[in-house]
């Protein structure tokens, strides 16, 4: 039977973990848009990978159910990337929340009735997660464990409560994480393992809307006073989802890491921080 990595969101950091873990499998790349899907498809067949594509809306359980039994049909799913998502330059708040939050607690759930003994997974969440503040352990626990179903209506994520896009973003990592802690439990039942990636500013199209948005000034603060002073490449993702999905990664699952260049250190105690600002 054929082994199969699913893949969500055609993007470059989706691409390039794929790269890294798909030899001998096959690829299904799925995308909201099914031209992008095709493209990232191209690239990677060309480069001797095995793809098919789907066209998927993380924001819809038929969707993502229908992209399931897709997968299903090719073979045995033993790896899930799940990198598809909103930046808050791009999306108001309920949409953020709707396909970041919820998409994401969806795909988690859906997949999690399906993933392979020894499978294991990797949610692109991101570095805005690590600076918002601490929320109640109440909050936490309802992020990690409200079924996908029921999340949006958490006291918390209502509209009048959530008005910023930036905010939204944050709380949607946040509970990304906090997803993937919970998730890996009952992953763990399958035998299989779940992790998050919570990158920094990393040179993808999505980044680049960034730099050049309303908060791309700050964004370039960002990197000058960050440890590293760079951003990040796609291929650097690539190798820290690999480890994670891979052998070496095995003692790995509910974690989530954090790998930004030191933006998040310098934002709590360094010159980034709040009352330097």
């Amino acid at each position: 039977m054929k082994q199969v990595i699913v893949v969500i969101g055609a993007g470059s950091i989706g691409q390039a973990i794929a790269r890294r873990v798909s030899t001998g499998k096959h690829v299904l790349l799925a995308d909201l848009v099914k031209e992008n899907a095709e493209a990232a498809a191209k690239v990677l067949s060309e480069a001797g990978f095995e793809v098919s594509t789907a066209a998927v809306d993380i924001s819809s359980r038929k969707s993502v159910h229908e992209l399931v039994e897709a997968a299903a049909a090719i073979g045995s799913i033993t790896g899930l990337i799940q990198a598809a998502g909103v930046s808050p330059s791009q999306a108001s708040p309920s949409t953020i929340l709707q396909v970041d939050m919820y998409g994401n607690a969806l795909v988690l759930e859906e997949f999690g009735e399906v993933i392979a003994r020894g499978g294991s997974g990797v949610v692109i969440a991101s570095q805005s997660g690590h600076r918002l503040p601490a929320l109640t352990p109440e909050q936490d626990k309802a992020l990690a464990v409200t079924p996908a179903d029921e999340l949006l209506s958490l006291d918390f994520l209502r509209p009048d409560r959530v008005k910023d896009s930036l905010h939204a973003y944050q709380l949607s990592k946040r509970g990304n994480s906090l997803r993937v802690m919970a998730e890996a439990v009952r992953w763990g039942k399958r035998g299989a393992r779940i992790n998050a990636i919570s990158p920094g500013i990393i040179i993808t199209p999505l980044a680049k809307d960034e730099l050049s948005g309303p908060r791309g000034e700050g964004y370039r603060r960002m990197i000058s006073l960050s440890a590293a002073g760079r951003a990040g490449t796609p291929d650097e993702v690539g190798n820290v989802g690999a480890l994670l999905m891979g052998q070496d990664g095995a003692f790995i699952t509910g974690s989530d890491i954090l790998m930004d260049g030191g933006v998040t250190a310098a934002y709590w105690y360094g010159e980034l921080a709040p009352d330097k600002q």
